[in-house]
C-alpha cells in the first residue's frame, strides 16, 4: 500500500513539473498570426473605403445653415458621381475655385445646359421642359436668395449655392463649377448624435 502511495505522489509530481511543449508555442504563434492577418485586412479595408468610397468631412462656417452647422461630422460619398451625374438639390463637397487646398459645402441648384436666373429673391431655372422659366421652391430655406444674376451653364457645369443665402460665397460670386471639381455628395451626418441623418436630395417642383 505504501508503494502504491509513493508511486501516486511521484506521478502527480511529474505532472506538475512537465515542461510546456513546443505544441503550445506553435498554437500561440498561429493564433497571433491570425490576429495580425485580421488587423492587416481591416486596415486595408478601412484605407480602401476612405480612399475610394467615403471620406470624413467637418463642416466649417455658417454658409449651409440652418441645415448644416459648424463642427458637424459628415461622411461624403465619393463613389456615386463616378457612376452618375449630380442631381439638383444634392449637397456636395467641392474644391474651392480659387484656393484649391480648401473645400466648400454647397447645394446643387443648376444642372448642365440650363440657364439660372436670380431675381427678386428667387431662383429661376430655364431648361427644355421650362423654356419660359420655373421658380424653384426651396422649402428647406429660412430666407430668400439675395443678389441678381443670370448664368448660362455649359455641358459640364453646375450652379451651386449655400443654404444660408445671405452669408454664402457661391456660384453667384465665383460662377459655375465643373463636375471634376466635385469631390462627392453628403451621405451621412454622424455627429452630433442627436442630428444623425441619412441624406437624400429634396423633391422639387421641376
Amino acid at each position: 500500500m505504501n508503494e502504491d502511495l509513493e508511486q501516486k505522489k511521484s506521478s502527480e509530481l511529474n505532472e506538475e513539473i512537465t515542461p510546456i511543449g513546443r505544441g503550445f508555442f506553435a498554437s500561440a504563434a498561429l493564433f497571433f498570426l491570425e490576429v495580425i492577418k485580421v488587423v492587416v485586412l481591416a486596415a486595408i479595408t478601412i484605407i480602401a473605403v476612405r480612399t475610394f468610397l467615403f471620406k470624413p468631412f467637418v463642416v466649417e462656417g455658417q454658409s449651409m445653415e440652418p441645415n448644416y452647422f459648424e463642427k458637424e461630422y459628415l461622411l461624403i460619398d465619393e463613389l456615386s458621381y463616378h457612376l452618375r451625374a449630380p442631381e439638383r438639390g444634392e449637397v456636395v463637397v467641392l474644391r474651392a475655385p480659387v484656393i484649391k487646398q480648401e473645400y466648400y459645402l454647397k447645394r446643387v441648384l443648376g444642372l448642365p445646359g440650363e440657364k439660372i436666373k436670380i431675381e427678386s429673391g428667387k431662383v429661376i431655372v430655364f431648361n427644355d421642359e421650362f423654356p419660359q422659366g420655373k421658380v424653384v421652391e426651396e422649402n428647406y430655406l429660412d430666407q430668400s436668395t439675395s443678389g441678381s444674376t443670370t448664368v448660362q451653364l455649359g455641358p459640364d457645369e453646375y450652379f451651386v449655392m449655400g443654404d444660408n443665402r445671405g452669408e454664402s460665397y457661391d456660384s453667384r460670386k465665383f460662377g459655375p463649377i465643373s463636375k471634376n471639381s466635385i469631390i462627392g455628395r453628403t451621405w451621412i451626418r454622424g455627429f452630433p448624435f442627436n442630428r444623425v441623418t441619412l441624406f437624400h436630395a429634396p423633391t422639387y417642383n421641376l
